[in-house]
C-alpha cells in the first residue's frame, strides 16, 4: 500500500506493529512514533495526527493489529476440526506467539493501561480480544453466555499475560502450563453450569410467575 495516500485508520493499522517494535526502546510515545513513522516514510505530523489521542490510541491499534494477526493464522476449517477447549488455547497460545518478539512493548504497555484513568479502555481492550477468540472459535451465543464466557476468557488472557511476561523457562512452557490450568477451569465450570441448568429448567421461576401475573395468556 502507498501510504502518502492511505486513510487515518490505515495509517495506524500500518504503523502499529512499527511502533510497538520501537516501544522497548523508544516507549509508547512521541519518540516511538516518529520512529516507526521515520522507517515508514510516513510525515511525522501525518502520524501524530492518527495517533491524537497519545499512548492509549498507540496500544489500541497494536491490540487490533495482534487480534488480526491471530484471526489470520487460523481457517474456519482448521478451527472446527478442534475441540473448543483446543481451539481457545491454541488462540491464546497464538496471541502470545505473536507478541514474543514484542514482550518488552507488551510490559509498557500493560503499565500504561493499568493507571487509574484508564481502566475503562483497558477493559474495553480486553473484553475485544475476547470476544475475537470466542467469536473464532465458533461460539454464537447470545444470552447471559455471551458475557460470561468473555468475561472468564478476559480474566485469564490478562492472568496469562502476567504470567507470560515473568517466564523465562523454556519456550515458556510455564505459561502454557498455566494457561492449560485455567482453561481446564473454565471447562469444568461450564459443564458445571450446563448441569445446573438442565436440573432446574423445569423447575417453577419466580420471574416468569411474575411476568405471567403481569402479562397473562389469554
Amino acid at each position: 500500500m502507498d501510504l502518502a495516500d492511505a486513510t487515518l485508520d490505515e495509517l495506524r493499522d500500518a504503523l502499529a506493529p512499527a511502533i510497538a517494535a520501537n516501544a522497548a526502546f523508544d516507549g509508547w510515545n512521541p519518540a516511538g512514533l516518529d520512529a516507526a513513522a521515520d522507517s515508514l516514510h510516513v510525515d511525522r505530523d501525518v502520524a501524530r495526527l492518527a495517533f491524537s489521542d497519545g499512548a492509549v490510541a498507540m496500544i489500541d491499534a497494536w491490540f487490533a493489529h495482534v487480534d488480526r494477526e491471530m484471526a489470520a493464522r487460523f481457517t474456519p476449517e482448521a478451527l472446527a476440526a478442534m475441540k473448543i477447549r483446543t481451539r481457545i488455547t491454541a488462540l491464546v497460545e497464538t496471541r502470545l506467539a505473536i507478541l514474543v518478539t514484542n514482550r518488552e512493548a507488551l510490559r509498557r504497555a500493560i503499565a500504561i493501561l493499568a493507571m487509574p484513568q484508564n481502566a475503562l479502555r483497558a477493559a474495553k481492550l480486553g473484553w475485544r480480544s475476547a470476544d475475537m477468540m470466542w467469536r473464532l472459535a465458533g461460539d454464537t451465543a447470545t444470552d447471559y453466555n455471551h458475557y460470561t464466557k468473555r468475561a472468564l476468557l478476559g480474566s485469564i488472557y490478562a492472568a496469562t499475560i502476567a504470567v507470560f511476561l515473568q517466564d523465562d523457562s523454556d519456550g515458556h512452557a510455564d505459561t502454557r502450563a498455566f494457561l492449560g490450568r485455567r482453561i481446564e477451569g473454565i471447562m469444568k465450570f461450564e459443564k458445571a453450569k450446563a448441569g445446573f441448568l438442565a436440573r432446574t429448567s423445569h423447575r417453577p421461576s419466580l420471574s416468569r410467575f411474575i411476568g405471567r401475573l403481569r402479562y397473562p395468556v389469554v
